[in-house]
């Protein structure tokens, strides 16, 4: 009996510390968005592939990797991601190839005529991962991110409060034995 409790502690340690680690990477996700909501570590932005942005070699779901670039670093025909603000002020992504580039104006337009700001270049895509975005755009959403971490987190502190009542009205779990 006493083998049973302690493959049970073990069990429930690990599982909490695999959820709390899970928790505390999608908060920094959370924390890092910037404000064209897609998250970004420094030069590096996890960008997801939705229904808005469509290419052939990017399917809905997919995860891409982009690494900002400079004007003066970007050739024609490079694939870029840019933002871009519609009229109701909520930020889009657009994916294109570079037609020309304005060194002067530190600018540069898609061979359809868009024309991007450096300030709204993403970057440069470096790595695609295959349906993970599916997820992080899940975990990443208001609801996502209340039922997966903020609930569980509540219940376990609820779950905690009672057990430390239960341990200071009847004393130590051993003494229940």
């Amino acid at each position: 009996m006493k083998a049973l409790k302690i493959i049970k502690k073990v069990v429930f340690t690990i599982v909490g510390v695999g959820y709390f680690l899970f928790a505390l990477c999608m908060t920094l996700l959370l924390l890092n968005f910037n404000q064209y909501n897609v998250t970004q570590f420094g030069d590096t932005s996890l960008i997801i592939i939705n229904q808005d942005v469509s290419r052939e070699e990017y399917d809905k779901g997919d995860l891409v990797i982009v690494e900002s670039a400079q004007v003066k670093n970007i050739s024609i025909g490079d694939t870029l991601f840019c933002y871009k603000v519609d009229g109701n002020g909520n930020p889009l992504l657009e994916i294109g190839n570079v037609g020309e580039i304005y060194l002067e104006e530190d600018a540069i337009s898609f061979d359809n005529g868009d024309t991007y700001s450096s300030r709204f270049i993403a970057g440069k895509p470096v790595k695609v991962y295959d349906d993970i975005g599916s997820f992080l755009s899940v975990v990443e959403s208001r609801w996502g991110f209340l039922f997966i971490v903020l609930v569980p987190c509540f219940l376990i502190f609820i779950y905690e409060i009672y057990a430390l009542i239960l341990e200071i009205k009847y004393g130590e779990e051993e003494d229940l034995s």
